[in-house]
């Protein structure tokens, strides 16, 4: 069965010919089209016959700096600040850390006959009584009929590969919104000071009524109420709904540094702000406790895959999460077909009931050389989310695989997500369905879900199903706008990829995939101006080819 679109705006938008779409549309398909503020077409236009040359956008010139911008008003943001320490060093426990043996020190069977349940879950809490350690599961099947939760600070769940170390979870009932491997952190708030000015997008610091206790290294969240001011300014009275009139944390970050002496005082940040913080939305900065920090989960293969039946009677079921952590990483991990995944029929090879990785309410997270797929429940309320992410700043998935989720790379609910990087990852094979009976193959896009995902880089990518950032309207209890001043960079494969962001967005660079940069259907109302696009089908000589990676380089100096 030839595979349909998930929506109709999604059908009219990947399978329409090229001249039924709008005439936006059609001329952002060009060799290079400019958008936001009518930019001049960038240095792609001297690539020579068929874009052999190397070029350059026109928004990151050899001399690029954070602070550069064009004459329309477009930028580039920073986006090096993404992951384990801020990209400075390679996630990793101590090579000193003291190590626990779950099959020679706790008896845990390797078989997967018995349930691993209580005996990892006490090598886990030795390792916190300890002030950290790795808790190491030798080569072997380890069957769970419980759930793990770490939370304390400085613990490694580590195997000894993916295709040798290898978990499976099994329980169902009661497990909606749930995860089964959970790492847990407070994040309590014990002091809130009123922002003295507004926060300015690319600044390093905030400036502050008085700072009162704060000091270097205190983690804070920055933050502001969704006040009805500021979902109109968006456009999204009567659509935004779900966080209208509470205190939102858009940004996650960390003092570096207290200056009373200037008035008003001026507290300095590890990562530049990105997005207006005002006053008048009563911005303020929260510190937080009690973040988990220097947590990793490597070298393992991991399955939650149940019954067909079963995995449908449950919701958003993640076999890994990260909530309020920091500094923690996630790499060499690969789902797996386990021994509950059914033989033949529905579900024959599935690896996962429903969600892979959930990273919520964090900041600085490595998530690197993971593969997972084949979600059972691919249906609505959430369902088939293979590496997701929620209000949580400077996340770095790189090189990471999603095949055969419903959203294989998503976003999702809430303000807050910023900073974050995709970074060579494929996406394939998505698929949503209506319902556990369902025949009909509707394709899922990669995509930003809900609640204007701000700031964010795509990069070096593939998308064989699609990537969409747009107004999803009334969908998913009122997401409407889910980004602005996102950046598409460098992107390839066989999908769609639909960029109508909330006035400004960035598409730079593709090979292969179908662009849709307008639209007079929902997706498109009250994105204008058309995001700046370059560069289309050229790819591939497209310089330098990551982002992030150049980004880094300059910042720390290599």
């Amino acid at each position: 069965m030839r595979r349909a679109p998930a929506c109709l705006l999604a059908l009219l938008a990947a399978c329409a010919s090229r001249g039924a779409l709008t005439g936006a549309t059609s001329s952002a398909a060009s060799t290079s089209a400019s958008g936001t503020g009518g930019a001049a077409a960038s240095s792609s236009a001297t690539g020579g016959a068929g874009g052999a040359a190397p070029w350059r956008s026109a928004l990151y010139p050899a001399g690029w700096t954070p602070s550069f911008t064009d004459a329309a008003g477009d930028f580039l943001h920073d986006f090096s600040y993404a992951g384990y320490h801020n990209g400075a060093a390679p996630p990793g426990a101590p090579a000193a850390a003291p190590v626990l043996d779950v099959v020679a020190a706790y008896g845990a069977d390797p078989s997967g006959t018995t349930d691993a349940t209580l005996p990892v879950q006490k090598a886990i809490g030795d390792a916190a009584a300890k002030g950290g350690a790795v808790v190491f599961l030798p080569a072997g099947l380890y069957r769970f009929d419980g759930q793990l939760v770490v939370g304390a600070s400085f613990v490694v769940l580590r195997g000894a590969g993916p295709d040798k170390t290898r978990l499976y979870f099994t329980k169902t009932v009661g497990m909606s919104y749930a995860s089964h491997l959970r790492f847990a952190g407070d994040g309590a708030v014990d002091l809130e000071i009123p922002l003295g000015h507004d926060g300015i997008p690319r600044a390093s610091s905030v400036e502050v009524a008085d700072p009162g206790a704060l000091a270097p290294g205190d983690d804070l969240a920055v933050g502001f109420v969704i006040t009805p001011e500021f979902v109109a300014e968006h456009g999204m009275t009567g659509t935004w709904k779900a966080f209208n009139g509470t205190w939102q944390p858009f940004f996650r970050r960390t003092v570096v540094s207290v200056d009373k002496a200037s008035s008003p005082p001026r507290v300095g940040l590890d990562v530049p702000l990105r997005y207006p913080a005002k006053i008048r939305d009563q911005a303020s900065v929260r510190r937080q406790k009690g973040l988990l920090r220097e947590c990793g989960v490597e070298s393992l293969g991991l399955s939650n895959a149940a019954s067909w039946d079963d995995a449908w009677t449950v919701d958003q079921v993640h076999v890994l999460e990260l909530y309020r952590t920091q500094d923690c990483w996630v790499r060499d991990v690969v789902s797996f077909a386990s021994p509950l995944t059914p033989a033949a029929g529905p579900g024959a090879g599935a690896h996962l009931q429903s969600s892979g990785i959930l990273i919520s309410e964090s900041k600085r997270v490595t998530v690197a050389d993971v593969k997972l797929g084949r979600a059972e429940n691919r249906g609505g309320n959430g369902n088939g989310y293979l590496f997701e992410v929620q209000r949580s700043s400077e996340v770095l998935f790189r090189d990471a695989q999603g095949d055969g989720g419903r959203h294989n790379f998503i976003q999702n609910w809430g303000f807050g997500a910023t900073g974050c990087v995709w970074l060579r990852v494929a996406s394939r094979n998505g698929v949503a369905l209506g319902s556990k009976d369902d025949t009909l193959n509707l394709t899922g896009l990669s995509e930003f879900h809900h609640s204007l995902a701000t700031a964010n880089l795509i990069d070096s990518s593939t998308f064989d199903d699609g990537f969409s950032i747009v107004n999803r309207s009334g969908e998913s209890s009122g997401a409407g706008h889910t980004g602005t001043q996102n950046v598409l960079w460098n992107l390839d494969g066989k999908g769609v990829v639909r960029t109508l962001q909330w006035k400004t967005g960035y598409l730079i660079g593709t090979r292969g995939l179908y662009p849709v940069t307008d639209s007079p259907l929902p997706m498109g109302q009250g994105t204008a101006p058309i995001d700046f696009v370059e560069g289309l089908d050229q790819g591939g000589t497209l310089t330098p080819g990551s982002l992030y990676e150049d980004q880094l380089k300059r910042r720390l100096g290599h």
